[in-house]
């Protein structure tokens, strides 16, 4: 049997990239998925192609900085639905700015996506997992929640602030008994179009060939990552496996912070 059959998933940031490829990844194992992002033409694309598999699959438009863009998501899940087993909080933004160059308008972008994103998803999640049984929440943060990369001053403050609400939000879960688990995982480099990208602005390479290479050399497995591998991390903290895990970190990214 599938490992999550019937299970009703919400992904954020699905139209692309890692959002997609998780999409995928839970449909493979029996899930029942509404997608969401701001690329409407993506999105609704990835929605028919799962549909036209057999699967039950939704997207939704979604802001995910906007607090009545949740309201709107988790209105549309519960009433076709009647619950939410996974929250996969995926959508996110980097920009390549220094301390001394970034913008406060920058700043409060990358926050408002990155922080406040997963904070609204996380809450709204756990009002409602809570009234049926548990579930779980698997919040995409980044190998930049642990090192100060100095040409990330946002990104990594956000990444590191997403780290500390799943600690947070998996503790008081605990605590409370709600059985709801709430972890975070770590990609390195992934090669996607805004993974690619992000690495030609911090390298200021020529093209993504030469980004990809000088990124491939920090990560001592020898390559990137590609965006399956962290979709097959998710899956697990999303099911069975990771029973006994909450509040924790899986690091998906080749030995990039071995170094």
């Amino acid at each position: 049997m599938a490992r999550l059959n019937g299970k009703i998933c919400i992904i954020t940031g699905a139209a692309h990239g890692i959002g997609a490829a998780t999409a995928r990844a839970l449909v493979r194992e029996g899930s029942r998925v509404t997608l969401t992002d701001v690329d409407d033409a993506a999105g609704q694309a990835l929605a028919e192609s799962l549909r036209a598999g057999g699967t039950d699959a939704v997207y939704l438009h979604q802001d995910v900085a906007d607090p009545q863009g949740w309201d709107a998501v988790f209105e549309s899940v519960l009433a076709r639905h009647g619950r939410l087993d996974v929250l996969v909080n995926n959508a996110g933004l980097g920009t390549y700015n220094d301390i001394e160059t970034v913008s406060l308008e920058e700043w409060r972008r990358i926050m408002a996506i990155n922080v406040d994103g997963a904070f609204l998803g996380t809450q709204r999640a756990i009002r409602a997992m809570k009234e049926t049984g548990g579930g779980a929440i698997v919040n995409v943060a980044s190998v930049a929640s642990f090192i100060g990369a100095p040409s990330l001053a946002a990104y990594s403050a956000s990444k590191g602030a997403v780290l500390m609400l799943t600690k947070s939000a998996a503790t008081y879960c605990g605590q409370r008994g709600y059985n709801i688990r709430v972890n975070a995982i770590h990609p390195g480099l992934i090669d996607t179009r805004a993974g690619v990208e992000m690495a030609r602005k911090a390298t200021g390479a020529a093209s993504d060939e030469e980004a990809v290479a000088f990124f491939t050399q920090l990560h001592p497995i020898g390559r990137i990552g590609k965006p399956e591998e962290i979709a097959d991390g998710i899956v697990f903290l999303a099911g069975p496996e990771s029973s006994f895990m909450t509040g924790s970190s899986l690091v998906v990214d080749g030995g990039y912070t071995a170094l």
